[in-house]
């Protein structure tokens, strides 16, 4: 019987926990603000891991900042996430924009408007046979 979940899948999720409490807890630069980790992809050797994060932004802040701050942070991480979690190889960690937020809110706005020309055009066309 195969396994259900590869070491690598295992390894991500560990991850993805344990830098969340970190950038929770650890990481207090005013530059971030907060910040959701949403996934982790780790490498086939476990020597390196992307982990995807969002960014909830105030005032001057952007995400391009942010991300700059993370990954000039990354060693740190790093150092915590060894400590965090048992491994012999700990992976180089490279923090990237999860776009899919931002993608899912322009699709839902798009089906949204779609969904109210559609109603309008049928109020329109039962004017238009009376």
């Amino acid at each position: 019987m195969a396994k259900e979940f590869s070491r690598t899948q295992r390894v991500s999720q560990q991850v993805q926990k344990a830098i969340a409490l970190i950038l929770q807890r650890e990481i207090k630069d005013p530059r971030i603000g907060m910040v959701t980790v949403s996934g982790v992809d780790v490498s086939r050797d476990l020597s390196y891991a992307k982990v995807h994060v969002t960014f909830f932004t105030i005032g001057g802040q952007t995400v391009e900042d942010g991300l700059t701050v993370l990954n000039e942070q990354a060693w740190y991480v790093r150092i915590l996430l060894g400590k965090a979690i048992n491994l012999r190889i700990i992976p180089k960690v490279l923090f990237v924009f999860d776009q899919s937020l931002t993608e899912g809110i322009r699709i839902s706005s798009l089906i949204s408007r779609a969904i109210t020309l559609d109603k309008k055009h049928r109020v329109d066309v039962n004017r238009e046979e009376e």
